[in-house]
């Protein structure tokens, strides 16, 4: 079952076009990446989703529910944290879930009960007396998703949730977006790459309002140029080598990195998801030279956003 089917999405701003023909699903019960550089549409789209901004053009529904024909019904669904989450500070904790509950529709005695779960769900607990202006970044985060939690939301979309917090509140935060995906389908965006492949089973990037892939980590970078590169250094003859190594047909290039210190380096790129560390040794050791290293790059989340929306 689709939890967000966003078609065509467009949004302009004058003459700006922020989000351009915008189309992906996700699926119930998935945690997906939403990536994208500074400008790229990210936030856009995420209000869009949200009902905070209206699209110019195109449809979205959450939940089975439009967000223009049926606004209320699909943001009953969702829980969203923005990337600054906005508290008020002379509330203490649980006086700021209480009126957000409320705020919510949420009534009688489902008001502590929601508002325990939630504290409970996103550590609060010690903190729950103290004023909001009294928290830390991290706990600052923690009510904000918090929040987002109240209602007991189908769909939670995060906008750079841990930003500004450092790396043992970011692993903190990640184990409990982790514990809270058995329950919610998850949209996180965030500048981190290494905590979309720790913990998100699909990835969207977009660059300059229109989406480039979208698909699982595991496929974006099997499919990558990077794949199928390989890094040899040998010392012996250059030119014979490279020229042997040209000639294997999956080689689609070989370049000399370094030769300085009578090791030859040599990077050879060949098709996705090729390895041509064998060949390779054979054709070097066939001729007596000795191999000091030979390695396959093992491309990464980076490499693939890299080649998604690099300019050149």
């Amino acid at each position: 079952m689709s939890m967000v089917i966003a078609e065509h999405l467009h949004k302009t701003f004058g003459r700006f076009t922020a989000v351009k023909d915008a189309t992906f699903t996700i699926d119930k019960g998935e945690i997906v990446g939403f990536l994208g550089p500074n400008g790229a549409g990210k936030t856009t789209t995420m209000k869009m989703l949200t009902g905070y901004l209206p699209p110019t053009a195109g449809s979205a529904s959450i939940a089975g529910y439009d967000i223009l024909d049926n606004p209320l019904e699909a943001r009953r669904h969702l829980g969203y944290m923005p990337e600054n989450v906005p508290l008020y500070d002379d509330m203490r904790v649980y006086e700021y879930l209480d009126y957000r509950a409320r705020l919510k529709g949420i009534c009688g005695k489902s008001v502590r009960t929601q508002i325990g779960e939630v504290i409970d769900k996103c550590g609060l607990e010690p903190k729950r007396k103290n004023l909001i202006n009294t928290l830390s970044k991290g706990y600052r985060q923690r009510v904000g998703l918090a929040d987002a939690l109240l209602g007991n939301p189908d769909l939670l979309i995060l906008d750079e949730p841990t930003n500004g917090l450092d790396p043992n509140q970011i692993r903190q935060i990640r184990e409990l977006i982790r514990a809270l995906s058995e329950n919610h389908t998850v949209i996180l965006s965030t500048h981190i790459l290494h905590e979309v492949e720790m913990i998100c089973n699909k990835v969207i990037i977009i660059d300059q309002g229109e989406i480039k892939a979208a698909d699982t980590p595991a496929n974006l970078t099997r499919n990558l140029r990077a794949a199928g590169r390989v890094t040899i250094e040998y010392k012996g003859d250059l030119n014979t080598i490279v020229s042997e190594l040209e000639a294997f047909e999956p080689v689609k290039k070989v370049i000399v990195e370094d030769s300085s210190d009578g090791w030859n380096r040599l990077m050879v790129r060949a098709e996705p998801g090729t390895d041509t560390r064998e060949k390779a040794a054979a054709i070097i050791t066939a001729h007596g030279f000795p191999i000091r290293h030979i390695y396959r790059h093992i491309p990464s989340l980076e490499d693939v956003f890299v080649e998604m929306t690099r300019r050149d």
